[in-house]
């Protein structure tokens, strides 16, 4: 059974896009080779993300994982413009089904901080694994954003770095 997991990189400051999604802060890392990253590559079966996150992933530089994965997509939208190679799907729970569906053994991963946020609410994150990024971009979007708060319990399951890197993997208690 296909295992959720919210994959992501991230501001050493706890933001995954800087301020109108802006995602260049990514393309100055060079941090060289990563294993947990190839792992976890390697085991994607499927990928659900939201609207936000479907815009850029439609241009030829914006690719899922730069090109080095390919499978289905999920897209959890109602109101985005179909685009070959995507799926679009109105309701999350839907969505995920889906994709779990076609991962088989292998991980769904979620991408898009919204997107990971409302799988958590709904119970259906098994694991957060997130790339540290030795950068600080002081403002744009949170990894994990729920005002008034929002208590969530993690299990470590692998903690590691790679070059300038660190690795944090956790199961969602």
């Amino acid at each position: 059974m296909a295992k959720v997991l919210y994959h992501i990189t991230m501001s050493l400051d706890g933001f995954v896009a800087g301020p109108a999604d802006d995602m260049t802060w990514l393309s100055g890392l060079h941090p060289g080779p990563n294993p947990v990253v190839e792992r976890v590559i390697g085991g994607i079966g499927a990928v659900v993300m939201g609207h936000r996150t479907y815009a850029p992933a439609t241009t030829a530089e914006g690719k899922v994982y730069g090109g080095r994965w390919e499978g289905p997509i999920f897209v959890v939208t109602r109101s985005a413009a179909p685009s070959p190679g995507f799926t679009l799907v109105d309701d999350l729970g839907k969505a995920v089904a889906a994709a779990s569906a076609a991962a088989g053994d292998g991980y769904v991963a979620v991408l898009g901080a919204t997107t990971a946020r409302r799988c958590l609410e709904a119970g259906l994150l098994d694991e957060v694994l997130v790339h540290v990024a030795p950068v600080l971009l002081g403002d744009g979007v949170r990894l994990f954003d729920h005002p008034g708060g929002t208590r969530v319990r993690l299990e470590p399951l692998d903690l590691s770095s790679a070059g300038p890197i660190g690795n944090c993997w956790y199961r969602v208690a």
